[in-house]
């Protein structure tokens, strides 16, 4: 509950913003920090500050709730939908591929048909059977609206919301943009008074590292569930991209143990929900309800799948590790 406000917040001040972009700078480091002021001063920024403040102010919550139902409620909103309507992109994608098979089995008695009428080379008949079929598969991707692209739909609106969200709390921890601002300056009090347990101050690092490690567990556990939760088996350059997030599920922690705890705070509960999102949208009787289609690959039983995978790939691992150790 908020007992120091007793005054309406005015809009960001702008000119505060526009004072601070046209600052000359020369160096690298001064650059990048005219990079980061200009990001930090931006309409969109400026907008989800403004929204997690009335959030607080007009729920009467403590800021660290205050920031897991902003966090909560924005992901519900935005990345929710967009996770379906890419859900449903890769299922009309597999559908249609299973169409190919037909089609290019139709294709190659054409174009056999076509060599003994035209006299045809090998090398023309080759390149008119890669159009023809490359046509056939985009005539395949306008008619169900699906094309490949929008198969990273949720990153386009993940990683923005993700950078928005995050400077738009640093700014209020660090007063920006207007340190001057009676405004910024109770904000910033609030979020001194507005912690929880372990954390009474939003504004310092979570000395304890609980939240840190808390997020590269969750973050960790959402690339090994979407690797378990695989049918076939996956392509060298997927194996190279999971170990790659691997790493970054590990790096990130210390990073995170650097940042205030109101900021891995919010990192915390957006990879929360980001994990309880993947695992929600397994669930066919989850997939049915929002319109995503049937196809042959779901699996009927994906939390068992998961399980049992999980349980053969760690016992393995075990194994093979008392064996080095003797």
């Amino acid at each position: 509950m908020s007992y120091l406000r007793v005054i309406t917040r005015p809009a960001i001040n702008a000119r505060t913003c526009k004072a601070l972009r046209h600052t000359r700078h020369y160096s690298l480091e001064a650059s990048l920090t005219g990079l980061w002021t200009t990001v930090s001063c931006s309409t969109p920024v400026a907008y989800m500050q403004q929204g997690l403040i009335a959030m607080h102010d007009l729920s009467g919550l403590p800021w660290w709730a205050s920031i897991i139902v902003s966090t909560v409620l924005v992901r519900s909103i935005v990345t929710l939908p967009l996770a379906i309507y890419q859900n449903k992109i890769v299922a009309r994608l597999e559908k249609i591929t299973l169409e190919m098979p037909a089609i290019a089995s139709e294709l190659k008695r054409e174009t056999a048909f076509a060599i003994k009428k035209y006299s045809w080379t090998e090398q023309e008949a080759r390149i008119m059977y890669t159009h023809s079929l490359n046509k056939q598969w985009n005539n395949l991707i306008i008619r169900e609206n699906c094309h490949p692209a929008k198969t990273l739909v949720v990153l386009w609106g993940q990683i923005p919301l993700w950078i928005i969200m995050s400077v738009s709390i640093r700014n209020m921890v660090h007063m920006l943009p207007d340190p001057s601002s009676v405004d910024a300056q109770i904000t910033f009090a609030e979020l001194m008074l507005g912690g929880f347990a372990w954390i009474p101050n939003l504004t310092m690092v979570d000395q304890s590292w609980i939240l840190p490690v808390a997020m590269g567990v969750i973050n960790f556990s959402i690339i090994e569930i979407q690797n378990a939760s695989r049918t076939k088996t996956p392509s060298k350059l997927q194996k190279t991209f999971t170990n790659l997030y691997r790493i970054l599920s590990v790096l990130m922690i210390p990073v995170a143990a650097t940042v205030p705890s109101c900021l891995c705070l919010y990192w915390v509960t957006s990879s929360a929900c980001g994990l309880g999102q993947n695992l929600l949208l397994m669930s066919p009787r989850v997939k049915r309800l929002v319109g995503i289609p049937h196809v042959p690959s779901e699996i009927a039983q994906p939390y068992q799948h998961i399980k049992t995978n999980l349980a053969d790939k760690y016992s393995s691992l075990l194994a093979k590790m008392r064996l080095s150790s003797k």
